[in-house]
């Protein structure tokens, strides 16, 4: 058997996305890595649900950027095709408006073609969006993969190179306006500051390189839902000698000296480490997992005064049908923007919703038994810090969503074929401890990205590194792997471990 007693010991709190990252490339490099999880099973927000036969995923339910997944089994030294199966879609999703649908596609003739029809006038906007914006993604990605541990790493070279393609001071969708002019195509390029948490008005104009990447590179589904990818991540760590501890919620860290030298379990043991990984969520975790008075930059008043994303209202239905509707449907309230302002300025619920259905059953036969489905419907509404008691709304806004699909999503009788039913609402979030129940975490907004956004390596303490969606990159599958990949290189480099990544920025 393999001496350990040698090897640097690595303590990992959480077995969301990117502390799996983290864990397989560590892992993989020869240290000693154990995994603590809170739940029973692997994945955090990107975790599946099973109820007698349907599966459904807890959040994620887009593959972006699939290349950097892609890469970090590389980097782990394994071939993802050999632990998942990906489906590219096409067209990506369908987009519902009233009166007019577009579906689209990373096929420039189908898009330029749908444009013509539904927007004439705009076939050259298009052109113009993937050339301007592919060379914004260009400059913008070697930003994204920095660790910012220090500033002058924010004004590199890279930064000052793409400083000028930022759009500083510009929302989403004024940038959009330089592209197209027919407003709800604006919007068809927009929906995608959901997944920030941020109303397409607020958000960063650089943003619209998210737009951009679906139509470079396409959306994509893995077999099974994109819990899977969580599960073949623990299947690698497992094989490369991780310990996967669940049903093993952390205490607390264990701080001497303004270092972080271990965890202490709820059940009081202590867990030692050379370094420590912290995969909580971001707002929870400064609060929960320090001793009192431990921060002072992120202090309880301090992250409670930061800007956090929307929440989310769910239903996860098992159905004894399978409706005719494609696999990511999105559904534009009539007065988007009084929608979107709603959520992030008035804080109330609309009375005109927008909501996403993934109708993933017409692609994927793994989610439900034979004949029937797995339908996930999403709606964006105010975080905790809305002053709406769920435990009153939640059975009036489940009503309204089912109303909702049997009307916008010509999903008839619905209610008559529903076998299961969960309901999550922000509480439920909150309960899960994220802070507010900001289902995206913290906003990201421009002080709150790259070197103005909790940083991989932390600020305040030694021997302590942060990932997820509250850290730099940001919320989303691809940003957070990159998370775990940067937190991964940062502590091999510490430890003069040699290794190779195609993240080239550490």
């Amino acid at each position: 058997m393999e001496d350990q007693s040698n090897k640097t010991h690595i303590n990992i709190v959480g077995a969301g996305p990117g502390g799996l990252t983290a864990a397989m490339l560590l892992a993989r490099r020869g240290f000693k890595v154990r995994i603590f999880e809170k739940a029973a099973q692997v994945g955090g927000r990107n975790a599946a649900i099973i109820r007698n036969g349907y599966k459904f995923d807890t959040g994620p339910t887009f593959l972006m950027m699939k290349f950097i997944l892609d890469e970090v089994f590389e980097e782990a030294d394994r071939n993802i095709n050999d632990y998942l199966k990906p489906v590219k879609l096409e067209p990506m999703y369908r987009l519902q408006f009233k009166g007019t649908r577009l579906e689209p596609t990373t096929e420039r003739e189908a898009m330029l073609q749908q444009i013509d029809g539904i927007f004439p006038g705009n076939r050259d906007g298009y052109d113009r969006f993937m050339a301007a914006e592919k060379r914004r993604f260009e400059l913008m990605y070697p930003c994204l993969q920095k660790n910012y541990a220090s500033f002058s790493e924010y004004f590199s070279r890279d930064f000052i190179k793409a400083l000028p393609n930022l759009s500083l001071g510009r929302s989403l969708i004024g940038v959009l306006g330089n592209y197209f002019k027919d407003e709800k195509l604006k919007l068809s390029f927009t929906f995608q500051s959901k997944y920030l948490g941020m109303s397409p008005w607020d958000c960063p104009g650089a943003f619209a390189i998210l737009p951009y990447v679906e139509h470079a590179f396409g959306v994509y589904h893995t077999i099974g839902g994109l819990s899977e990818i969580s599960d073949a991540m623990a299947r690698v760590c497992r094989e490369h000698g991780v310990e996967i501890h669940l049903n093993t919620p952390v205490k607390q860290l264990v701080i001497e000296n303004k270092k972080v030298s271990g965890v202490e379990l709820d059940n009081g043991e202590q867990i030692l480490a050379d370094e420590t990984v912290l995969n909580a969520d971001f707002g929870y975790a400064m609060k929960n997992l320090f001793p009192p008075g431990t921060l002072k930059k992120y202090s309880p008043e301090k992250v409670d005064s930061k800007k956090y994303s929307c929440s989310t209202f769910m239903l996860h239905l098992g159905l004894d049908k399978i409706y005719d509707l494609p696999h990511h449907t999105v559904f534009f309230a009539e007065d988007y923007k009084g929608n979107i302002q709603d959520i992030f300025e008035n804080k109330v619920l609309s009375e005109d919703l927008s909501f996403y259905v993934r109708n993933a059953s017409v692609t994927d036969s793994t989610l439900a038994p034979e004949g029937h489905s797995s339908v996930y419907v999403l709606v964006p509404v105010p975080n905790k810090k809305a002053e709406i008691d769920w435990n009153k709304e939640k059975k009036n806004m489940r009503n309204r969503v089912i109303k909702a699909l049997e009307e916008h999503a010509e999903m008839i009788d619905i209610e008559d074929h529903i076998r299961e039913e969960i309901v999550f609402t922000p509480q439920t979030w909150e309960n899960m401890n994220i802070q507010y129940g900001a289902t995206f975490n913290l906003a990201h907004s421009f002080m709150q990205m790259l070197y103005f956004r909790p940083r991989n390596k932390f600020e305040e303490l030694d021997n302590c590194y942060l990932v997820g969606g509250g850290t730099h990159p940001g919320s989303g599958l691809p940003t957070i792997y990159e998370s775990g990949r940067i937190a991964a290189n940062l502590i091999s480099k510490q430890h003069s471990v040699p290794f190779e990544s195609k993240n080239q920025q550490i």
